[in-house]
C-alpha cells in the first residue's frame, strides 16, 4: 500500500482514468488533482472552482471532438487533446479540464445548488449532472447547453451514473430512492 497526502482537507471523490494510467482526485481545497499510478505523484493541480469540488469524471474518447468544438478548437489543428475532465462544485459549476495541459476550457452553469454527480454519456456529446437542487440536468457538450432539466428527487440528488449495457441513467438522493431514467 502506498499512501499520498493530498491536501490538510477532505478528499471527496477519486477516479482512474480510463486507461488506468491516472488518478484524479477532488477535495475541500477547491482542487482537482492529477496523480501518475506508476510514479505515484501529483502531476498536476487543477484550479478555477470558487467552492469544494464534490465530483469528478472522465471523459470517453469519444467526447474529444465535442469538447474542442465546445472550447472553440478546431478538430483537425490546434485542438486539445486531452484527456478530458469533469468537475462538479459547490459553486454550482461543471467544469471541463483539458487534463494534459492542465486547464479549465469552459463551464456549465445551471444548477440553483450543489453539483454532487456528474457523468459522461458513453457516446462521448452530452453530460449528466446531479445537484443539490434536486434536479439532473442532460447537457450537449458541443453547444455547452442544458438540453433538458429532470426533477428527479424531493430531495438533493447526490449520484448519478449511466448504466453500463442499458439506455438508462440511475440517480440516487438523501431522499432514500434510486431512480432509474429511460434514455429516449
Amino acid at each position: 500500500m502506498h499512501t499520498k497526502s493530498q491536501s490538510k482537507l477532505t478528499v471527496r471523490m477519486i477516479r482512474a482514468s480510463q486507461d488506468g494510467s491516472l488518478l484524479a482526485s477532488c477535495s475541500n481545497d477547491q482542487s482537482v488533482r492529477i496523480w501518475s499510478v506508476t510514479s505515484k505523484e501529483c502531476r498536476n493541480e487543477l484550479r478555477g472552482h470558487e467552492h469544494v469540488v464534490e465530483c469528478i469524471a472522465w471523459a470517453p474518447d469519444a467526447s474529444a471532438s465535442a469538447i474542442n468544438e465546445a472550447a472553440g478548437a478546431d478538430n483537425k489543428k490546434g485542438a486539445h487533446m486531452g484527456p478530458f475532465l469533469a468537475s462538479g462544485s459547490r459553486d454550482k459549476t461543471i467544469r471541463i479540464w483539458d487534463v494534459g495541459a492542465g486547464i479549465a476550457l469552459f463551464a456549465l452553469t445551471a444548477h440553483d445548488n450543489w453539483v454532487r454527480g456528474v457523468v459522461f454519456h458513453p457516446g462521448g456529446k452530452f453530460l449528466v449532472s446531479a445537484s443539490d437542487d434536486k434536479t439532473l440536468r442532460i447537457w450537449d457538450l458541443r453547444n455547452k447547453r442544458c438540453l433538458k432539466t429532470l426533477d428527479a428527487h424531493k430531495h438533493f440528488c447526490t449520484s448519478v451514473d449511466f448504466h453500463k449495457t442499458y439506455p438508462y441513467v440511475v440517480s440516487g438522493s438523501v431522499d432514500q430512492t434510486v431512480k432509474v431514467w429511460e434514455c429516449r
